[in-house]
């Protein structure tokens, strides 16, 4: 019976809310699009040696989570969804090539990312993708990794990702170990595990309202949170805030990390402020050229919170996010006032408690199902801003070393644009995600987040850095 229940891993709570999103239409993929130095990735006619790839991959899948399972929701009496092992795995179905149309620039290669970003993963296979992107200039080849967000959170699928690669070209190569597939649970074993998770459930009862005082003193540590998010205030109307499609459309800032790190020093931030600033430039510059108002107004950012160190060692704790909602000062066009100003915020802010997604009333299905059935008429957010921690070493794949790199996040609801930003080698990139028909016009988006960055980057010798 022992062996039987420690086999079974079912979602998290977290992780039923992001299933959701699929429920509700809105896939829920994260990823990462990048540029290989392909000089030894391409045959002699320009071609990805692909079976050299999928070799080289195999042995180094293992430090992914869940790389060789799928998602399998039993019938409700049997407990909720769980991880069971594929029958097999055939890299030809996740490790493909996907070549850019001439002339193979930038625009081309967003563009081919955006398209296979709005393909939605298959759930009769595991839930990630690797993507080889020939046909950039000088040899390169673009790279789209990416995988469902139930797999791993931001934190989590750098290190998924990571353990994808090498930290040097001539890295010896793994031995690939032994692997065959647990067979599927039965009914009879899904019922009996499902009901003593029950049975757990109900013999913690007592404990709780024994401790009711823990309870009620977490409850009112969370509260902050929960306030910013429901009852602070309601997010100002946009032309931005519509509900969200499938086709999508990419925009990428490149910035380095010591830079950005010497505007927050000379101003007393961190660089998640710099970022926020930069952003809110971004839409300035956006909501401007729409012809919109900016007098006072302030956009409500939705800021994950990385959990990983507060909760370390959380059993089957693939997702470990909470929130902190950041008001953006667009009706301030200073760069330096505005990044004073979100300072202020963040530093509030931090002060309070950050639920993880999921935990609390959160864990409830109704709760989560009634919370996204309107979601996509919500006030609460307007944009999402998502900042990560990459490794700070180049990365290489079958011996090409990783140029540059940068995250794709997915939408959901009527927040039709998302900003993520990724640290890699020195670097630190931003890439908008946007909804193809609610917001074409991204390139405006990042050209006020260009002019930002600049504003600020030549305010950090006004005060002698």
């Amino acid at each position: 019976m022992k062996n039987e229940t420690s086999r079974l891993e079912r979602l998290t709570a977290s992780d039923r809310f992001l299933l959701l999103w699929d429920d509700s239409g809105w896939a829920a993929d994260i990823g990462a699009l990048g540029v290989l130095d392909g000089h030894g990735l391409l045959d002699s006619d320009g071609r990805v040696r692909i079976e050299a790839v999928r070799r080289w991959l195999e042995p180094r899948l293992e430090g992914v989570p869940h790389v060789r399972q799928l998602l399998y929701r039993p019938r409700w009496w049997l407990g909720g969804p769980l991880w069971i092992d594929a029958p097999s795995l055939d890299l030809a179905d996740h490790v493909r090539v996907h070549p850019v149309g001439p002339p193979g620039d930038q625009s081309r290669l967003l563009q081919a990312c955006a398209e296979l970003a709005s393909r939605r993963l298959d759930p009769a296979r595991p839930l990630w993708e690797v993507w080889l992107l020939p046909g950039l200039p000088q040899e390169r080849v673009g790279l789209f990794l990416r995988m469902h967000h139930i797999m791993a959170d931001g934190i989590a699928a750098v290190a998924a990702f990571g353990s994808l690669l090498d930290t040097a070209a001539d890295a010896p190569n793994p031995v690939a170990p032994s692997w065959a597939p647990t067979p599927m649970p039965t009914a009879g074993e899904l019922l009996r595990d499902n009901l003593r998770r029950h049975a757990r459930r109900l013999a913690r009862l007592p404990v709780g309202l024994a401790h009711a005082s823990d309870l009620l003193r977490r409850t009112r540590r969370a509260w902050p949170a929960w306030r910013e998010l429901l009852a602070e205030q309601r997010a100002p109307r946009t032309s931005l805030n519509r509900p969200v499609g499938a086709d999508r459309r990419l925009g990428v800032l490149r910035s380095r990390l010591e830079a950005t790190s010497q505007i927050a020093h000379a101003h007393d931030a961190k660089v998640n402020d710099v970022v926020l600033d930069v952003v809110a430039g971004g839409l300035r510059e956006l909501l401007s050229g729409r012809g919109e108002h900016l007098d006072g107004l302030a956009l409500r950012a939705m800021v994950p919170v990385s959990l990983h160190r507060e909760q370390r060692g959380q059993e089957g704790a693939s997702n470990l996010d909470g929130w902190m909602v950041v008001p953006l000062p667009l009706g301030e066009s200073d760069a330096v006032r505005r990044l004073d100003l979100i300072k202020a915020e963040t530093t509030a802010r931090k002060r309070n408690a950050h639920p993880q997604t999921g935990s609390g009333i959160s864990q409830s299905m109704l709760f989560q199902r009634a919370f996204l059935h309107g979601f996509a008429h919500q006030r609460f957010i307007n944009i999402s801003v998502t900042n990560v921690p990459g490794p700070p070493v180049p990365l290489y794949l079958s011996g090409a070393q990783l140029l540059e790199l940068f995250p794709v996040v997915s939408l959901m609801g009527n927040i039709a644009l998302a900003v993520a930003v990724f640290s890699y080698n020195g670097q630190l990139n931003l890439t908008a995600i946007a909804d193809q028909n609610v917001c074409p016009d991204v390139d405006v988006f990042i050209h006020g987040a260009r002019i930002a960055l600049d504003d600020l980057a030549r305010s950090v010798s006004e005060y002698g850095v």
